[in-house]
C-alpha cells in the first residue's frame, strides 16, 4: 500500500488517516456526546468527569481544526460557546457505534460486568418451591 502526506505527516494506510481524527481516548467520546444536539463546553465536561479542562479544550481544538465540530460564540454576557457535529463529524458517528459495540461485546467476552455499559444484571426470580415442616 502506498504511503501519503497529509499536514507534514506521513501515513502509511487508510486506517491510520482515520484514527488521527477520530481515536485516541477523548475524540470518539466527544464526538458521541455531540450526535443528538450541539451542547456548550459546561455539559461535555460535566458528562465527562475525567477529562480534564486542558484536555478537554485540546480535544475541541483538534476536532475543530479536522473538521468534524463546529464552534459557535454568542456575543453575550457571559460569553457562551456551542459545539456541534459538522458533516463530516456526521459520518464518523456510525463507525465509532460499530466500534462501541464492539467493544461492549469485548467486556462481556473478557467478563467485565458494568452497569452503565450493560445494563443492570437481571434479577433471578426467587424459587416458587416451598418447603413444608411437619409440626
Amino acid at each position: 500500500m502506498p504511503d501519503f502526506t497529509h499536514d507534514g505527516h506521513v501515513y502509511y494506510n487508510p486506517f491510520e488517516f482515520a484514527m488521527a481524527f477520530i481515536g485516541g481516548t477523548w475524540k470518539a467520546p466527544v464526538l458521541y456526546r455531540l450526535k443528538k444536539e450541539k451542547q456548550r463546553y459546561s455539559e461535555l465536561k460535566k458528562s465527562m468527569p475525567h477529562i480534564s479542562d486542558r484536555q478537554l479544550a485540546a480535544t475541541l481544538r483538534e476536532l475543530e481544526k479536522h473538521g468534524l465540530v463546529s464552534r459557535k460564540v454568542y456575543a453575550e454576557v457571559p460569553p457562551r460557546t456551542e459545539y456541534a457535529l459538522t458533516k463530516r463529524g456526521e459520518r464518523a458517528i456510525p463507525v465509532i457505534e460499530t466500534l462501541r459495540q464492539y467493544g461492549i461485546a469485548l467486556m462481556k467476552d473478557v467478563g467485565i460486568e458494568s452497569e452503565f455499559y450493560l445494563g443492570k444484571p437481571k434479577e433471578v426470580a426467587p424459587s416458587k418451591a416451598v418447603s413444608k415442616t411437619k409440626r
